[in-house]
């Protein structure tokens, strides 16, 4: 029996947060998508498959920031069986410069048997620019 939509959710949170690619990309269905649609320049809008997504987590895997933990984590279950909408805030450090980071977070997942077949992840993007640009400054 697959998994629930909370219980697939919660075991993606978990391996986003201890940055387990290959955990995270395993609950990705093949022809599954993650969406960021407010993003800063040179994040992409949009990875379709997973060995696309695969490829952009490998490469980002502990360059930019190491979560070290999720805080208030709420998950919503929602009237569609398939869909819930989870929020949290996203706590680590950025690595280039030790700095910490802070980001909070809302993303929508449509789970389809056991898998997620779509991952919409509303992440504050003036975080993400501006820990990108200290990372820049640091190299």
């Amino acid at each position: 029996m697959a998994a629930t939509s909370r219980e697939v959710v919660e075991q993606v949170l978990r391996a986003g947060r201890e940055m387990d690619t290959e955990t995270f990309v395993s609950l990705i269905a093949p022809n599954g998508h993650i969406e960021w649609p407010f993003r800063p320049a040179g994040v992409p809008d949009r990875l379709e498959g997973r060995e696309k997504i695969r490829e952009f987590l490998t490469a980002q895997a502990g360059k930019l920031v190491k979560f070290e933990e999720y805080r208030n984590t709420v998950i919503h279950e929602t009237v569609d069986p398939e869909v819930v909408i989870v929020e949290y805030d996203a706590h680590g450090t950025v690595v280039p410069t030790g700095a910490p980071f802070h980001q909070t977070i809302i993303a929508v997942l449509r789970i389809r048997d056991g898998l997620v077949v779509s991952y919409r992840d509303y992440l504050n993007p003036l975080v993400l620019a501006e820990t990108l640009a200290s990372a820049g400054n640091a190299r």
